[in-house]
């Protein structure tokens, strides 16, 4: 476990994104916190931008079977993934592009953004090899801000309804609960980076919402 904040943003999550395999994350971060994330987590860190931002998280997603981004992604980026992971890299096409906000995946499958086209749901399907399902979190069509998912558990926007849980849980194969990050902001995805070994919170997150995390999530 560990709470930390990007350039002093606890928001951890617009920033990086993790897998079982690598760790996405914008190329800024000092040497020492750059060690201590991939403690954290168990996994090589890659210093990158997607489509030129810094903003990974939001426009990256992945599990083992390959990684999802922008269409924006430039070859040099690719390149570097590519130095780190032997994974498939797969751009989401169209307009709704923003992979890591409108994609909520783990090995098992994937919850994407409601109006997400067949063309950007086959995009996934290649990407991550598993069953798509689209849809929204408490009225959030942006479902990877709204939820984390690992391969043990999703933690949820507080406002998910029990239905939307169960669609979850249908989906992604692991239980589903709600919980918040940093002082009770809603969207977990936007201030939570975990993967199946570990996880980061923005540092505003509090106790007992890091208990909440560790429970959903199946660290305890």
């Amino acid at each position: 476990m560990l709470r930390t904040a990007f350039s002093g943003s606890s928001y951890v999550g617009v920033f990086a994104r993790a897998t079982d395999d690598c760790l996405l994350i914008r190329p800024d971060l000092d040497d020492d916190l750059l060690e201590t994330l991939t403690d954290a987590l168990e996994v090589p860190a890659i210093e990158t931008t997607v489509g030129g931002s810094g903003t990974v998280g939001s426009l990256a997603t992945g599990n083992e079977n390959g990684l999802l981004v922008s269409s924006r992604v430039r070859d040099t980026e690719r390149d570097r993934i590519a130095e780190v992971v032997d994974l498939p890299v797969v751009e989401l096409p169209g307009r709704i592009n923003a992979a890591g906000n409108v994609v909520l995946a783990n090995d098992n499958g994937a919850y994407v953004h409601r109006d997400l086209p067949r063309e950007g749901v086959q995009a996934v399907k290649d990407a991550l090899d598993v069953p798509v399902e689209r849809g929204d979190i408490a009225g959030v069509e942006t479902v990877g801000t709204a939820a984390v998912a690992t391969d043990k558990g999703v933690l949820a926007h507080p406002k998910a309804t029990d239905a939307e849980l169960d669609a979850l849980e249908e989906v992604l194969n692991v239980p589903a609960d709600i919980g918040t990050i940093n002082y009770g902001g809603p969207l977990v995805g936007s201030g939570l980076v975990a993967n199946e070994n570990g996880y980061v919170a923005g540092q505003e997150t509090t106790g007992p919402e890091l208990g909440r995390i560790e429970d959903a999530l199946g660290y305890i």
